[in-house]
């Protein structure tokens, strides 16, 4: 396993910076300390070839004031908060409403938009930030810090720590944007998808979670089963035309499990798998529907990229049912979810489930 920086230079009057970390079987990762971004994310095809297999920019200097959250580390609250405000402690906190009234993604400037300190450990590249108290609205001093190492058996593993000097909210994740052909160009309808829940967390006109649970058995939001993304995607169902496709918490498991399987994704073209692992207890499945024209490695088009992106119950501050995501004064965040990447050959499993491929 290697780390390296290789790439510099001055921006506004900080530094940005580029580091690469690579295994001996060509699995590539380069990220980026403003918004603590994946950059690239290469993996070879079945036929050797290397396939960047997350969409961004081809330049890492036109990251810096996008209002796109490609592939960048979200906080301090993942998704969306109804309203913009939350009470806490009995006090009532108002955010900044950038998604029409509510707050979505940590809020204006996310920590997304920031830059963060870089450094290397061991194996591991190691990202810090120092949000401090009322910033975007939320209370307290939060310390993050953020973990990327690439393993040999091709993991991207990426572990969240933070810790509070007030109570506040706080749940991260990475907003990463898969397409596993490499090909920007073309959907990912055609792309296959399993996830292990039986429940999204139904949402309202504006796609804040109610508080009610949804039961996808025996609905288009079932993928239980191994199905292409698009197979179902124009079905008539209330939350597939609220969000105008996927874009849905599922729940995957009642508490917190360590490195627990929850989801597959493949290729059938590249023969590229993705499996997710996580101790989160929900994801959110996010089929590109708002993507419009951006142009970076190529011109991102609606549903030219999926996320699986884990993550705490989102609006949980507005909901009591649900999971809290107060992080208490002294207590820690921590997290960890794993990307893992292979190949499989057309007598695999996935072949005979889909025999269409």
């Amino acid at each position: 396993m290697m780390i390296e920086q290789i790439e510099k230079r001055k921006i506004n009057g900080k530094n940005l910076c580029c580091y690469r970390l690579e295994n001996n079987n060509g699995m590539k990762v380069e990220i980026i300390n403003y918004g603590a971004r994946i950059h690239k994310l290469i993996i070879p095809d079945i036929n050797g070839v290397e396939r960047d297999v997350v969409i961004g920019f081809n330049d890492i200097g036109e990251y810096i004031g996008s209002a796109d959250y490609f592939n960048a580390v979200i906080g301090r609250t993942a998704n969306r908060i109804g309203g913009a405000e939350f009470v806490l402690n009995e006090k009532k906190y108002f955010l900044y409403q950038n998604d029409g009234k509510n707050s979505l993604h940590g809020g204006k400037v996310g920590f997304d938009s920031v830059f963060w300190d870089g450094s290397t450990e061991n194996d591991e590249l190691v990202f810090t930030y120092f949000s401090k108290d009322m910033e975007e609205g939320y209370p307290g001093n939060l310390s993050v810090e953020v973990r990327y190492r690439v393993t040999e058996e091709n993991e991207l593993v990426i572990s969240y720590r933070a810790k509070t000097d007030a109570d506040t909210l706080c749940s991260l994740t990475n907003h990463a944007y898969f397409n596993l052909s490499g090909d920007f160009n073309q959907t990912v309808l055609g792309e296959c998808l399993r996830i292990k829940s039986d429940y999204i967390t139904a949402i309202d006109e504006e796609l804040i979670p109610t508080g009610e649970l949804y039961a996808v058995h025996h609905t288009p939001l079932d993928f239980n089963t191994m199905k292409e993304i698009g197979e179902e995607i124009g079905y008539k169902n209330e939350f597939l035309q609220k969000a105008g496709g996927y874009d849905f918490n599922y729940v995957l498991h009642s508490e917190r499990e360590k490195n627990a399987w929850v989801a597959k994704a493949f290729d059938p073209k590249t023969c590229i798998e993705m499996e997710v692992y996580t101790d989160m207890p929900c994801m959110q499945f996010y089929s590109g529907n708002f993507l419009n024209g951006t142009k970076g490695k190529a011109v991102f088009e609606k549903n030219c990229a999926f996320c699986l992106e884990t993550q705490l119950y989102p609006n949980a501050c507005n909901i009591p049912s649900f999971p809290s995501v107060v992080l208490k004064k002294g207590e820690s965040f921590r997290s960890v979810t794993k990307y893992k990447f292979s190949l499989f050959r057309p007598e695999t499993e996935f072949f005979k489930i889909q025999n269409k491929l």
